[in-house]
């Protein structure tokens, strides 16, 4: 079994779970379906919009797809949620990635 089915068996057995969801949009989007990845960040969002990791790696798909003005907002929100977690090392990960974006805007 591969990482990817081994992931969807996971998701059938725990289809909210948020590391599950997480790992799936990164598996995806290392096979450059960035689609597919998408939707997985999108269904994390809405069903964990705690889960700091997600603002940074959707934000920078986001770039790859040239929606520059979600991927500001991704990043913004994402500021938002490291700052209220306490987790200093996404909140500067996250505000880099803002600046740079901003730079190239």
């Amino acid at each position: 079994m591969n990482r990817l089915e081994y992931l969807l068996q996971l998701r059938a057995e725990q289809p909210n779970d948020a590391f599950t969801l997480f790992a799936l949009a990164k598996e995806y989007e290392k096979a450059q379906d960035n689609e597919t990845a998408l939707g997985y960040y999108l269904e994390l969002k809405e069903k964990h919009p705690d889960y700091v990791g997600l603002y940074y790696h959707l934000g920078k798909l986001l770039e790859k797809r040239e929606d520059f003005p979600a991927a500001i907002s991704t990043y913004k929100t994402g500021l938002e949620v490291a700052k209220a977690a306490k987790d200093m090392h996404a909140y500067g990960e996250l505000n880099g990635a803002l600046m740079e974006i901003d730079e190239d805007a």
